[in-house]
């Protein structure tokens, strides 16, 4: 038996019966990475010193009735969040040495609840893509074909959950970044609620948008990653304190009675037919659940990637305004004075998508344009957001496609931004209204590539979520199957 292959409920059982023990989990895991990292570049940064030393206080733990809801589970975490003491990197060149002096929150979570951190995961730098591509520190590769991208920017997180190089991983989304990856690797994402989780010590892309949540191999596992890291933190502002339920208890419950609904702006042209097909099929699972699917209306729709490509660039352009070579991070030597000292760091800290999006926020939010862009974007951001408040009240869940195609290869879409862009048409909704989205494998390519279904619900209903995701996994068949690298 792959230990690696099997799921965080599964390895709780085997560590509390005495069937295996969290070093031998952590060696198998590390195991696995020595075979395969070097052909998927999952991860930039490997803490195994620090994971086997949590593995065998885990083990303590477990054996003195202590343990956590994870105590002993190889879990990653994208590099984006701090951990203290190990290099925080945002996947570029401006934050390549940069160590934070501690723990964002979700890690901290993660410690409390015994997990053993086995490393920092690639990704889109800055968290600015959707295919892992523009990271500093390499390509991250889809474990089911490596000529492919993993989706993104949560790319190097979603590989190493699919490849088996860690149980579970966590992930940041501000358009699509945990489902889009989670999707094109045949794994399981959840974006929480705007507010669910803290932000502290995620390194912001755009704070209106970015919220952190779980990859994983099943919905059970989501689950019990959410039970870890949800709740409130009053170290962050836009931190919710409204109640964390048991997400656990929201598995293998039944949708019979629930209504589904398939918003009809969602299935347009230019879908791949394969992808089409495969959540057509997924409606029919929920009916034969005992869901009633019925069309709905979510007008707004269409304007979704240009209020986003207003809205994050022109927060990214303030986020990103302290990357100054004074500081810390990089910092270009040779300068002549102050501005030349600003102008050489940005130019050769940050790559290129980074620096698209950094001006066109900037001319965004510049004198005599605020109000023409940024304020009308967010003028229709509200609207955006009072179509799902509609939604919600003539049905439990929404279902969409989460891709409008399968994953494409690398280099494919890289010289033309746009087309990019629109890899995250159906995932940018959620972030832009604040409400929560999981995406679960619901089919796959005749060439053998994932499709995941998204669902989504009203703000703060991560439990209808789990339980729909539950339901249609368990119906569907798609759960166990892996890549073979």
């Amino acid at each position: 038996m792959d230990i690696t292959r099997l799921t965080i409920h599964e390895l709780t059982e085997l560590l509390r019966e005495g069937a295996t023990t969290s070093i031998e989990i952590t060696e198998s895991v590390f195991k696995k990475i020595e075979a395969v990292e070097e052909r998927v570049n999952a991860y930039i940064t490997l803490t195994k010193d620090e994971a086997f030393k949590m593995a065998e206080k885990a083990d303590k733990d477990i054996r003195e009735g202590k343990a956590g809801a994870l105590s002993g589970i190889p879990v990653a975490v994208k590099d984006n969040m701090c951990m203290k003491g190990v290099k925080t990197t945002c996947g570029s060149h401006i934050l390549e040495n940069f160590i934070p002096p501690y723990d964002a929150t979700v890690v901290r979570k993660l410690k409390e609840a015994g997990a053993v951190i086995t490393g920092k995961t690639n990704l889109d730098e800055f968290a600015m893509g959707s295919s892992t591509e523009t990271s500093y520190f390499g390509v991250t590769r889809n474990p089911w074909d490596l000529e492919r991208v993993p989706g993104g920017s949560s790319g190097g997180s979603a590989a190493a959950v699919a490849s088996d190089e860690c149980i579970a991983a966590l992930g940041s989304d501000t358009g699509g970044s945990i489902r889009q990856p989670a999707a094109h690797c045949g794994v399981v994402g959840m974006k929480p609620t705007y507010g669910r989780i803290s932000r502290y010590g995620l390194v912001a892309f755009a704070s209106s948008l970015d919220q952190i949540g779980p990859i994983t191999k099943d919905v059970e596992d989501c689950a019990i990653m959410m039970n870890g890291i949800a709740g409130y933190d009053a170290n962050e502002s836009t931190s919710v304190p409204e109640k964390v339920s048991d997400y656990r208890a929201f598995v293998s419950r039944d949708i019979e009675g629930w209504t589904v609904g398939i918003p009809k702006e969602y299935f347009i042209e230019g879908i791949d037919p394969e992808v089409l097909s495969s959540v057509n099929n997924a409606i029919k699972t929920m009916e034969a659940l005992g869901a009633e699917c019925r069309e709905i209306s979510l007008p707004h729709t269409e304007y979704c990637v240009a209020i986003y490509y207003i809205i994050a660039p022109s927060e990214a352009s303030s986020n990103l305004a302290r990357y100054d070579g004074v500081r810390y991070g990089f910092r270009q030597k040779g300068e002549e004075d102050l501005l030349d000292m600003y102008k050489t760091t940005r130019s050769s800290g940050f790559g290129a998508e980074v620096k698209r999006r950094i001006m066109i926020g900037t001319y965004a939010l510049s004198s005599g344009y605020y109000d023409a862009y940024y304020k009308k974007a967010s003028q229709v951001r509200m609207l955006l957001r009072n179509d799902f408040d509609e939604a919600f009240r003539t049905c439990d869940i929404i279902l969409t496609p989460t891709t409008p195609t399968p994953a494409f290869t690398i280099g494919e879409k890289m010289d033309d931004p746009l087309q990019m862009y629109l890899s995250d048409i159906f995932t940018l909704s959620t972030n832009l209204a604040g409400v929560p989205g999981i995406v679960v494998p619901c089919g796959y390519t005749e060439g053998g590539l994932p499709i995941a279904v998204q669902f989504m619900a009203s703000h703060f209903e991560e439990g209808k979520l789990i339980q729909a995701a539950s339901a249609f996994e368990k119906n569907a068949g798609f759960a166990r199957r892996r890549p073979e690298l």
